[in-house]
């Protein structure tokens, strides 16, 4: 039987729209899936790159007020703004500020707590900054987030057009071994196709994930759509606007005092923060409190607001402060920070994958379209070659 006329219409429209689509897009995702794995860590490399600034150099019983090391690092870096100031349970940790300074870029300050002293300024932040706008838009505002985005929505077409490609016709102990085990043994072209076709299925899940939050975060109408859709408001604006504003004519409550009601109330979180890019105009604390505080997400996250000028909570809506969460867990799929170290782990080998995609499909389809067929033998007769008539 003929296998290609064996093949339905929708199997031949499948397989030629998973094969140029992928060719047509394949730098575009390869570079899109590189930057998003790099990312992956980013949080544990700030870390490491904190060196000894990540820890005080000595414990002592009375911590210095929160507003007095704001004061210090703004004392010590003008030219810099602070968006937050993150607040560690551990006693032995220091005080991080995110702060972005024009020109410069994102960086991260670290404060003694108990001395107020201002020990380091440190710019490595900022590689994983540019790497996640090269991600969502290769540096280029509008044209390039509109790129990324079509490659993502092509991007999820292959993912869907090759779990069909994938799926075998007829289950069998052959299928089943060229569906879920790679041939290590065999050339080259074979080992690049089990590349293709089997870590392609088994990390098809976790891409999918990652592709679909990765267009709830591009695109806002879909983003809000998904959070009205679990139960949640995304229009912040409705009760932002009934918040506290500043009054100078009265005395704020100790930030360190908040976060310790914060810590209470909470006992399992390991750090807080609050945010600072509206403290000048705002009458109240946005806190954050989190088993771990990440650049661009938390892992179980606590919201509050606090009234700046009574230390008392203020009661958001429901389905507004369900909304946050939801937004935070999108991030939080989208970082491969859902289950701890082990989310990161997948997410990070999930990456890997995703980018090696393109290129092994790219290599299936040249060494396909380089195959030649083998030029007939020529027979020579003995006779001719003798010499002697037929």
């Amino acid at each position: 039987m003929n296998k290609g006329k064996s093949k339905s219409l929708f199997s031949r429209i499948n397989a030629w729209l998973h094969l140029w689509l992928g060719i047509f897009s394949g730098i575009i995702l390869v570079f899109v899936a590189l930057t998003g794995t790099i990312i992956v860590y980013c949080d544990e490399i700030i870390d490491w790159s904190a060196g000894k600034s990540l820890y005080a150099a000595e414990v002592k019983p009375q911590r210095v007020p929160a507003e007095t090391l704001v004061a210090n690092v703004n004392k010590a870096y003008p030219q810099a703004r602070i968006s937050e100031i993150s607040v560690y349970k551990d006693p032995e940790r220091t005080v991080r500020f995110r702060v972005f300074a024009k020109g410069k870029g994102l960086a991260f300050v670290y404060a003694d707590p108990y001395t107020g002293e201002v020990l380091k300024y440190d710019r490595n932040a900022n590689f994983f900054y540019i790497t996640a706008h090269l991600h969502a838009s290769f540096l280029w505002h509008g044209p390039g987030s509109w790129i990324v985005d079509i490659a993502t929505i092509i991007f999820l077409i292959e993912l869907i057009s090759g779990i069909i490609l994938w799926w075998p016709v007829k289950w069998n102990k052959h299928t089943r071994d060229a569906s879920f085990k790679i041939k290590w043994n065999a050339r080259f072209k074979r080992v690049n196709y089990d590349l293709h076709n089997v870590l392609g299925f088994y990390s098809s899940i976790l891409a999918l994930i990652l592709t679909i939050t990765g267009l709830l975060i591009a695109f806002h109408p879909l983003a809000e759509s998904t959070v009205k859709l679990l139960g949640g408001d995304p229009d912040h604006e409705k009760w932002e606007q009934e918040l506290p504003k500043a009054d100078f004519t009265k005395n704020a409550v100790a930030m360190n005092a908040v976060l310790e009601k914060e810590f209470n109330r909470y006992p399992d979180q390991k750090g807080g923060r609050i945010w600072l890019y509206n403290a000048d105009s705002s009458g109240y604390f946005l806190i954050n409190t989190a088993t771990k505080l990440g650049l661009k997400s938390a892992e179980n996250s606590r919201l509050s607001f606090i009234d700046k000028y009574t230390g008392e909570d203020i009661n958001i809506p429901a389905k507004g402060l369900k909304g946050e969460y939801i937004e935070n867990y999108i991030w939080q799929l989208h970082m491969g920070t859902w289950m701890g170290q082990a989310g990161k782990l997948f997410t990070f080998i999930c990456g890997l994958i995703c980018t090696s995609l393109p290129i092994t499909g790219f290599l299936i389809w040249w060494h396909r379209g380089r195959k030649k067929k083998k030029p007939a033998k020529k027979i020579i007769s003995r006779n001719l070659e003798a010499g002697v008539p037929a």
